[in-house]
């Protein structure tokens, strides 16, 4: 079992920052790779940025140049840094984590923070 706790968000004006982190716990040696998703009311979940156990990464283009991923060494925690943030931006982002058994994967996810920016 994987767990993912998030912390971070809130609200900021537009222009601002705000950071969020997440933190997997149980058998993390099967993550292999974590990232964040967002979502706004009446629309799908979508892919913020993701980063692979080999640190390739891949970001939505709405973010790119404004947010950067980042994860600790021991891969057990990933990080968005989120600058000059816009009202677009608004909305609940989730941790995710790959889980990888028998060659499947598995999707896990974090409960979700809320981010808001106000113009």
């Amino acid at each position: 079992q994987v767990q993912l706790v998030e912390s971070g968000g809130g609200l900021v004006q537009a222009g601002g920052s705000l950071s969020l982190s997440c933190a997997a716990s149980g058998t993390i040696s099967s993550i292999n790779a974590m990232g964040w998703y967002r979502r706004t009311p009446g629309k799908q979940r979508e892919l913020v940025a993701i980063m692979t156990n080999s640190a390739n990464t891949n970001y939505a283009d709405s973010v790119k140049d404004r947010f950067t991923i980042s994860r600790d060494s021991a891969k057990s925690t990933v990080s968005l840094q989120m600058n000059t943030l816009k009202p677009e931006d608004t909305a609940v982002y989730y941790c995710y984590a790959r889980r990888r058994l028998y060659q499947i994967d598995y999707d896990i996810w974090g409960q979700g923070t809320q981010v808001t920016v106000s113009s």
